[in-house]
């Protein structure tokens, strides 16, 4: 297909597309709770034609459309899952709106990951509405849980089983081929609670977690040549105590740590558990563990999962990377860098999984998670352009 008649197909679309991205960003989805979204995008995808379309126990929604030819399969993935918008009152328009302003889309979750969703579930239904003039399958996923730990993407990859995989994530319509991994860590130090008036008769655990603190600002972290450094970053910090004038029994801090390849569970919790023995006093205990979830689907799925994506780093020279650069710059008629995401995302999931992935999205990094969420409507006009382009080439490979 000419790059004309795929530009024609996405400025017909593009209306479309973006009233579909108003939808999705109207209805809050926050992890778990993504059942009437779900139902929307089940209700587009089916209304669009797709061969078949499912809901699977854990609640991703799932469609595919066959190309009228044999060849690859191509799995397009987005999460339905956003993150709270906090303070209604410190963002530019409300969060749930949907509001369209100065070539925007704007509200929670529109550059993650709705606004390239529905980008995704259109573009696989133009080709389709077209005459199926492709090769292979294109597989469209919207799935659950990502934003803790990416259940949805683990359970998915189970069941589909495609060549290739296209996450969602922000890339400001460029190729992202890699991420360092997350892995969230939970300290726990027990001491001896006592009355605030006779300290001397307790063993105090903030202590020991300010001098673990303060220890992990120095520790060596390990370096990858293409994702950089690892990292380690203490974040949340409660105690069993509401009182101030009470020393409290336990206290637990969170760390974010940032992992490269060759970075395992089993290696970092070691240097944890010898840094966190280090800074013992006298009447405290202390252990390190990765912090554990009760994850509850909208279906009622349930799983203990531990809060980890893995790293993953796709080989320059693989073929989904050059294929897929000559695919977008031959459509969009510009340069097409290939690059990492500066987070982790579900590819870590498909990658562990042993299908080569990689990311493309209209989105853009710097309003993700932020209160000015918000995504272009010209990069999602381009986004349709650049998806059935890939659709239509990694499927002939």
């Amino acid at each position: 297909m000419e790059t004309h008649q795929l530009f024609e197909l996405a400025d017909a679309a593009l209306a479309d597309c973006v009233s579909f991205g108003q939808a999705l960003v109207r209805i809050p989805s926050p992890s778990g709770h993504e059942g009437a979204v779900a139902e929307l995008v089940r209700n587009r995808m089916q209304a669009l034609g797709y061969d078949r379309v499912w809901t699977d126990e854990v609640g991703n929604v799932i469609g595919v459309i066959r190309g009228n030819r044999p060849g690859k399969a191509v799995l397009f993935n987005c999460h339905l899952d956003q993150v709270d918008p906090g303070d209604p009152g410190g963002w530019p328009y409300p969060p749930h709106e949907g509001v369209v302003r100065d070539g925007y889309l704007w509200g929670r979750g529109a550059s993650d990951c709705k606004g390239a969703l529905a980008a995704q579930i259109l573009s696989a239904g133009l080709l389709k509405r077209v005459g199926r003039d492709f090769a292979g399958e294109i597989y469209v996923a919207a799935v659950v849980l990502e934003e803790v730990g990416g259940l949805g993407t683990r359970c998915l990859v189970k069941e589909v089983h495609p060549d290739f995989v296209i996450i969602g994530e922000a890339t400001d319509n460029q190729i992202a081929r890699g991420h360092r991994g997350r892995m969230e860590w939970l300290v726990t130090v027990k001491g001896r609670s006592v009355h605030a008036s006779v300290p001397d008769r307790g063993a105090n655990p903030h202590y020991v977690l300010a001098r673990f603190i303060q220890a992990l600002n120095g520790v060596p972290m390990a370096q990858d040549a293409f994702l950089g450094p690892a990292t380690v970053a203490p974040t949340l910090y409660c105690t069993d105590q509401s009182s101030a004038n009470v020393i409290p029994g336990r206290c637990w801090l969170h760390l974010d740590w940032r992992n490269v390849p060759g970075q395992d569970e089993t290696s970092i919790q070691m240097r944890l558990q010898a840094l966190l023995d280090g800074s013992l006093i006298p009447g405290c205990q202390a252990s390190v563990a990765l912090h554990e979830l009760e994850l509850v689907s909208y279906t009622g799925y349930r799983e203990r999962s531990p809060f980890l994506h893995p790293p993953f780093v796709l080989e320059a020279s693989h073929p989904l990377i050059t294929e897929s650069q000559k695919a977008l710059q031959g459509a969009l008629g510009h340069t097409v860098k290939v690059d990492k995401w500066r987070f982790a995302t579900d590819g870590g999931h498909t990658a562990a999984a042993g299908i080569p992935t990689i990311g493309f999205s209209p989105g853009e990094e710097t309003f993700v998670h932020t209160n000015q969420d918000r995504i272009s409507i010209a990069k999602m006009r381009e986004a349709l352009v650049g998806n059935m382009a890939l659709a239509l080439r990694l499927g002939a490979l």
